[in-house]
């Protein structure tokens, strides 16, 4: 569940300003009532730093201290702005700006621009990246798809620390950024991409920084009109703004103190886009008289999961460590959290994903749990592990709840039925506003029961069921609501970006993670080399990646699990360590890999379900290929159960068959067709061409389940035979 979805009853707006302040605790009603001078909010992980921001707007509005539009809130993502204003909203605090930095100045910019210059402001650029591959083309230097992006990462990096492209090496060097490619060719690449933006002419994501910074800073008259509309600011996760953002700041402030920033530097984790706590740490030194209060009392995690967070940072070092903050838990007692060590990569994702089954099946919703990795690539085998078990999962990171198309879809229908009202012969049998919404939902393909398998089509179901919940919420909150209410109530939430729960386990890097949490956490792929990642050199490099582990730990409310993979592939040497920032924490880890041919998949800490991740997982044997003999470690060729340079024996008309019946079992499924089988699979089965269960299972990928929903199917198509399926009626049987 995401911080922003964490009120699902729609609580009455307070009565009275003192009526905001109920239910704060001590520390969160200090924050709330200090209304004037700076004010410094130290807050750790789950100890509602966000509660008491807005409740201090809120009962600053209310009480005539601070009016609204005087309140300018900026915070980092458009997700957290878009709580920011639901929460200011349910407490009557209307009126009330809050935004990111970036939609902030864009909206500023975008007003003063024909003052300022002149005409209309520049049109943002819409593919950055394909402009930084012009420029680097134009320099004859050639950029694959990684470097492109990393090379554009730099640039932006470079606009927001206020470095010119003549200046970037040097400035690379100082920072200890392991630059993508020679410093001086990304300084002329950054150069050139500056030149083409202004022939264009188009401006970038950070050039709206860059240009109301200037403006504020040649303009005095617009900078006073700007200070006359905005007399007070909150800033949230101050620990992560750029050089760039804070001159920003300094230039809205002026000679003022109105400011209250909050932030915790333990949880520092954007520093390679230029992000810096230094901010936060000096903010006492800049503002002598400032208030400071510090939120220790954690409300989200047992004791067990903070216990491990405040280990964690026990062994950390730098300026962030020496300021760290030690959380309190507020909630009882729960299980221990579990560390788990699996052979290969493969065995670690279906371990999860047993244990992931499990708590599902003991009650545990599936919006309620997720699985963090340090970068994207770790994605894809979680996600097959999981529809192996039937588990739907969603990516973190794919469009906003409210642009899916059956999102707006669904909005015109029920917009369409709230006109018609009792005119609409769809809404005959409706008895009240959720069985009219699930009447309408109906004809968008809402059913009462969740289709099977995960895909397109359940990820579909699963959008149209989050609002047939949320009609269920507002109705039992506001009983006489009507469905024009409902819509209206959909249209604020989309302006806020405040989306209704969606069922499906979540899978999400550590860094998208932030800000968010859930009842169960997977943290997966815990080793040296991939957290702290191979290119985290310095040793402040080592500690932000310690504090990217302390983020992903804090997500978790109640199940906890660490896990890490010997070896990257079945039968591949297991040579990896655990994280070295585990050491000391977990039950018997001193950090020494375990003796060559100790059973790996073990589990420790925690409650297990009796014969599943408890149980000890056996090496599987070294992968050969089956042409030259040679250990196989690539997990595609392992999969071949050959080298890619070996001599195919390809069936190339089994391979055309192979691929359209997986294409038909996938839609008819309703999922991606590599939750079937991926291409490498389908090319190892019209290679080998199986003729028995024994053979078919010893291709990587075809185990378990797979065997039984797919392999009598599969032997089939192997053998020659053409499948016949049974036609259905109307009523769907057979």
């Amino acid at each position: 569940m995401t911080a922003a979805t964490d009120s699902t009853l729609f609580p009455q707006v307070p009565d009275s300003p003192d009526a905001v302040l109920e239910g704060l605790d001590p520390e969160q009603r200090e924050v709330a009532t200090a209304l004037h001078g700076p004010v410094c909010v130290l807050a750790g992980a789950g100890t509602g730093k966000t509660r008491a921001i807005t409740h201090r707007i809120a009962y600053g509005v209310r009480a005539g201290i601070l009016p609204a539009t005087s309140v300018l809130a900026v915070t980092f993502t458009h997700r957290a702005a878009g709580e920011m204003r639901g929460r200011l909203r349910q407490l009557g605090a209307t009126g009330v700006q809050a935004r990111t930095f970036h939609s902030a100045a864009l909206r500023q910019l975008q007003f003063f621009w024909p003052r300022a210059v002149g005409g209309e402001l520049p049109p943002l650029v819409e593919r950055k990246v394909q402009l930084v591959a012009e420029a680097a083309a134009r320099h004859h230097i050639r950029l694959d798809r990684n470097e492109l992006r990393d090379v554009t990462g730099e640039i932006e990096w470079s606009k927001v620390t206020q470095t010119v492209p003549e200046d970037y090496p040097a400035a690379a060097a100082k920072a200890g950024r392991a630059a993508p490619r020679d410093p001086a060719e990304i300084g002329r690449i950054y150069a050139l991409y500056e030149q083409l933006k202004r022939e264009r002419p188009v401006i970038d994501f950070e050039d709206v920084l860059l240009l109301m910074v200037g403006v504020l800073q040649d303009r005095p008259d617009i900078a006073e009109t700007v200070r006359g509309q905005y007399q007070h600011f909150v800033v949230d996760e101050y620990q992560d703004v750029s050089p760039l953002q804070q001159r920003l700041l300094e230039l809205w402030l002026g000679d003022r103190e109105s400011l209250c920033v909050v932030g915790d530097a333990s949880q520092t984790i954007y520093s390679f886009t230029g992000a810096t706590p230094d901010h936060l740490l000096d903010f006492r030194t800049h503002h002598p008289g400032a208030t400071v209060v510090k939120l220790v009392r954690d409300y989200r995690s047992t004791p067990q999961v903070v216990h491990l967070a405040n280990g964690l940072l026990a062994q950390a070092s730098g300026r962030a460590a020496d300021q760290r903050l030690e959380l309190i838990s507020q909630r009882d007692p729960g299980p221990d959290p579990v560390y788990a060590e699996f052979a290969d990569e493969p065995g670690e994702a279906e371990g999860a994903a047993r244990r992931i089954r499990g708590l599902i099946d003991a009650g545990v919703p599936a919006s309620e749990i997720a699985v963090l990795f340090r970068i994207n690539a770790q994605s894809e085998i979680y996600e097959q592990a999981l529809a192996d078990v039937g588990v739907p999962c969603q990516l973190r990171g794919a469009e906003r709840f409210f642009e899916r198309p059956e999102v707006r879809e669904a909005g015109v229908a029920l917009r369409g039925a709230a006109r018609a009202g009792g005119n609409d012969a769809l809404l005959d049998n409706a008895v009240d506003l959720p069985s009219q919404v699930r009447a309408v939902l109906g004809t968008k393909g809402w059913t009462a029961e969740a289709p099977a398998g995960s895909g397109a089509v359940r990820d579909r179901w699963e959008s149209l069921a989050a609002l047939v919940r949320l009609s269920v919420d507002f109705s039992a909150a506001q009983p006489e609501a009507t469905l024009s209410d409902l819509v209206a109530e959909l249209d604020e939430r989309a302006k806020a970006q405040h989306a209704p729960t969606v069922e499906g386990v979540t899978l999400a890097s550590l860094h998208a993670a932030k800000g968010l949490e859930w009842d169960a956490v997977f943290l997966v792929g815990l080793t040296d080399g991939m957290l702290p990642i191979t290119y985290a050199k310095t040793e402040e490099q080592i500690e932000e990646e310690r504090r990217l582990l302390y983020v992903g730990v804090t997500r978790a409310r109640r199940h906890l699990t660490l896990s890490w993979a010997l070896a990257r592939s079945p039968g591949g040497r297991p040579n990896r360590q655990p994280s070295r920032f585990l050491k000391g924490l977990r039950p018997g880890g001193s950090g020494a890999a375990p003796r060559a041919g100790a059973p790996t998949g073990s589990v420790t800490g925690g409650a297990e379900r009796p014969g599943t991740a408890s149980r000890t997982r056996v090496r599987r044997a070294p992968a050969r290929c089956r042409i030259c003999g040679r250990s196989l470690t690539d997990p595609g060729e392992v999969k071949l159960m050959r080298c890619e340079d070996c001599p195919s024996e390809l069936d190339e008309l089994l391979y055309e068959r192979l691929h359209q019946w997986r294409s038909e079992q996938a839609t008819s499924l309703g999922q991606p067709d590599y939750c079937v089988f991926t291409d490498k699979t389908l090319l190892a089965i019209a290679e080998t061409v199986p003729d028995n269960e024994a053979a078919l299972s010893r291709i990587s990928g075809v185990r378990g389940r797979k065997i039984q929903q797919f392999g009598a199917d599969v032997l089939a198509l192997c053998a020659g035979e053409e499948l016949h399926r049974a036609q259905q009626d109307d009523t769907g049987t057979p």
